[in-house]
C-alpha cells in the first residue's frame, strides 16, 4: 500500500507546506520539535483539516480540500498509537484488544488474534488491568489494540517518547519484528534519531515545516543536506550487513562490503541482518592506513562530499564499499588533509563507541 499526502497548514509559529510518498513499510516523519510532523500525522488520521490539502490512501481518497472530500476518522480505517497507551483502565488486557477487533472488517479470525499475541509477546499479560503494566507493555497493548482493527494503515506519534531508556531498549524488538512481520504499512514519527535508524525504511526529513529530503533510510541518514533536520550533532548513518562470527573475547563481527566491523557481541543469530548507526562524531579520518592504533574498525573510504556550516566543523560524507558514512571533524582538520570529493582515505571507529541501543535487527527477507 502506498500513501500520498500533499498539504499546507498554518499553525502559530508555522507555515506548514509539505508533500510526500509513503511507499510499503515504516516512512518515518524526522525532525525537531516544532516542525510540523504530529500536524501531518493528525490530518492523516482526520483530526485535524488542513487548510489546503490532499491525501490519497490505497487509491481512495480521505481528504481533498479542492473537491471537498473529507472522512471522517471513524471511516479511514487507520490505526494511531499514541505516545501513550490511552487504554480504558477499567478493562483487561484481553478486553482491551479485543475492544479493537470490533473496528475490524468483516469476520474476526482467532488465529490473527493469536499471531499478534505472539508478534508483541503480550499473551502474559492478558488478564492484567493496564495500572499493573509498564510504560512498555502499555505501548505493546496499545499496538495490538490498533492491528486488531485491521488498519489498512497505522500512525505512531513518537510511540517511545514517554518512556525511560530501559522501556524503550524492551519496545525496540518487537517494533522491529512489527516492521519485517506485521505487513501493515506504518507512518511514524520520532525526533530520536537511533530510534528513526533502527526502525524507517523510509524517512522524510521536516524542517521548518517543510520537507528538505525524502528516500530511503540509509541514503536521507548519510546525507549532508540532511544534517539541519538531523541536528548535527546527532548526524549519523545507518549500515547493514550480515552477522558472521562472535568471537571468544566477546565481540561480534558484521560483514560490510569493503571491511568487517567489529562490536561488542550482538544478541543476534550468525547470519541475521543487522542494522547499526555510527553516529558521524565517532568516526575518525586518516588519510593513509593508521598502524597500532587501539581501534578495530578502519574503513577504506573515498571522500563523496564535504558540507560546511556555520561553526568550526564539517561533515563529510564518505562511500566505503556499497555502503555510505558520515565523519564530523573541524573545519582546520578538513584543511590540513584537502579532503573533497574524490579523496581516498580511511575511517576509523572505536568498537565500544557504538551503543547497544544503535544495533538493531535488519529488514528479514
Amino acid at each position: 500500500m502506498s500513501l500520498s499526502v500533499a498539504l499546507a497548514h498554518r499553525l502559530p509559529g508555522l507555515d506548514l507546506d509539505i508533500a510526500f510518498e509513503a511507499p510499503p513499510g515504516v516512512t518515518t516523519l524526522f525532525g525537531r520539535s516544532g516542525a510540523g510532523k504530529t500536524t501531518v500525522v493528525n490530518a492523516v488520521a482526520g483530526l485535524l483539516r488542513p487548510d489546503r490539502g490532499r491525501i490519497v490512501a490505497e487509491g481512495e481518497v480521505l481528504c481533498d480540500t479542492e473537491s471537498g472530500i473529507w472522512l471522517p476518522p471513524h471511516r479511514r480505517r487507520l490505526g494511531y498509537v499514541f505516545q501513550e497507551g490511552r487504554l480504558f483502565p477499567h478493562l483487561s488486557v484481553r478486553q482491551n484488544l479485543t475492544y479493537g477487533r470490533w473496528f475490524a472488517p468483516g469476520r474476526r479470525d482467532g488465529d490473527d488474534f493469536a499471531r499478534i499475541l505472539d508478534l508483541l509477546g503480550i499473551e502474559p499479560l492478558l488478564t492484567r488491568r493496564p495500572a499493573a503494566l509498564s510504560g512498555g507493555e502499555k505501548q505493546r497493548v496499545a499496538i495490538g489494540r490498533a492491528l486488531l482493527s485491521r488498519p489498512r494503515l497505522l500512525l505512531m506519534d513518537e510511540p517511545l517518547a514517554a518512556l525511560d531508556e530501559a522501556r524503550k531498549a524492551e519496545i525496540l524488538p518487537y517494533l522491529e519484528r512489527l516492521r519485517d512481520e506485521a505487513r501493515v504499512p506504518i507512518l511514524h514519527v520520532s525526533h530520536a534519531l537511533a530510534e528513526v535508524a533502527r526502525l524507517a525504511t523510509t524517512v522524510v526529513a521536516i524542517q521548518d515545516g517543510r520537507v528538505i529530503r525524502t528516500g530511503p533510510a540509509a541514503e536521507v541518514l548519510a546525507d549532508p543536506e540532511a544534517v539541519p533536520a538531523l541536528g548535527v550533532r546527532e548526524a549519523g548513518a545507518v549500515l547493514t550487513g550480515r552477522l558472521a562470527a562472535h568471537h571468544d573475547d566477546g565481540l561480534s563481527e558484521i560483514a560490510l562490503t569493503a571491511a568487517p566491523l567489529f562490536l561488542p557481541r550482538i544478541a543476534a543469530s550468525v547470519g541475521a541482518q543487522v542494522r547499526v548507526r555510527i553516529a558521524a562524531q565517532d568516526v575518525m579520518l586518516a588519510l593513509e592506513a593508521p598502524r597500532s592504533i587501539s581501534a578495530l574498525n578502519i574503513l577504506p573510504a573515498t571522500v563523496i562530499a564535504v558540507r560546511q556550516g556555520q561553526g568550526p566543523g564539517v561533515v563529510v560524507q564518505l562511500r566505503s564499499g556499497e555502503d555510505v558514512f558520515l565523519a564530523r571533524v573541524t573545519r582546520r582538520s578538513a584543511d590540513a588533509m584537502n579532503l573533497g570529493p574524490g579523496t581516498p582515505c580511511f575511517g576509523i571507529v572505536k568498537s565500544v563507541a557504538v551503543a547497544q541501543s544503535d544495533v538493531g535487527r535488519g529488514r528479514q527477507p
